[in-house]
């Protein structure tokens, strides 16, 4: 057991640096595009300055454009937070759809460069339970990085989560490659690990062209 957390500590630290570096790079994009309007209305000043009529439409628009940006990289910075936060403590109540919704949001770029849509289909009734939120979002990240190079010609892969009184499972469906030859070695030795550090089962449907990750500890029935 001590390996299998070794090495999922090393796995950990590959994600947090993934996804970390990720979002650095959104921050910087976010500031180009400021950067590039800040440097439009010094222009529009200097043209003021030398008697030329500005519209005021021009202004409202890089008004606009700025508070987006502004928006944009607020929710970037509470991902990293909500990121950070999830090593807080070894074990946490967590809800699920907030697990979730995280996953999604901190793979949102590299979906789109792999031209992929996530769809999560949020649970309407909040799912409640006691575990590593870290290697729990480490673990679903490793499965839908794999989910999303067997997607659907479509290219859309849906987040669903069901509950029992014994389990939950979490699916990714929509993944028509899984009916033909493996795309790699899947489950891995990094995602077994984890499996059995959260106390989780990990298995591929390929009749329902989903993988299913099944929690069945720590849940909080109320």
């Amino acid at each position: 057991m001590v390996a299998k957390l070794e090495r999922s500590t090393e796995s950990g630290l590959q994600f947090f640096g993934k996804m970390t570096s990720s979002i650095s790079h959104e921050i910087k994009n976010v500031l180009a595009i400021v950067n590039e309007n800040a440097g439009l209305l010094g222009d529009l000043a200097l043209m003021a300055d030398r008697g030329t009529a500005i519209q005021p439409q021009r202004l409202m628009d890089m008004s606009r454009t700025v508070m987006k940006q502004v928006r944009r990289a607020d929710a970037i910075v509470k991902n990293m937070n909500r990121l950070a936060h999830s090593v807080d403590e070894s074990t946490q109540a967590i809800e699920l759809n907030d697990i979730l919704e995280m996953l999604v949001a901190l793979s949102e770029r590299f979906a789109s460069m792999r031209d992929v849509a996530v769809r999560l289909k949020r649970n309407e009734n909040p799912v409640k339970l006691r575990t590593s939120a870290f290697f729990l979002l480490n673990l679903l990240w490793l499965c839908l990085d794999f989910a999303m190079d067997a997607a659907n010609k479509d290219k859309i892969i849906e987040l669903v989560t069901q509950k029992s009184d014994t389990d939950i499972q979490i699916c990714f469906r929509g993944l028509d490659g899984l009916a033909g030859p493996p795309v790699r070695e899947f489950p891995a030795e990094p995602e077994k690990d984890l499996c059995d550090l959260l106390g989780a089962e990990l298995n591929i449907n390929s009749a329902n062209r989903e993988i299913v990750v099944k929690l069945s500890g720590g849940i909080d029935g109320n």
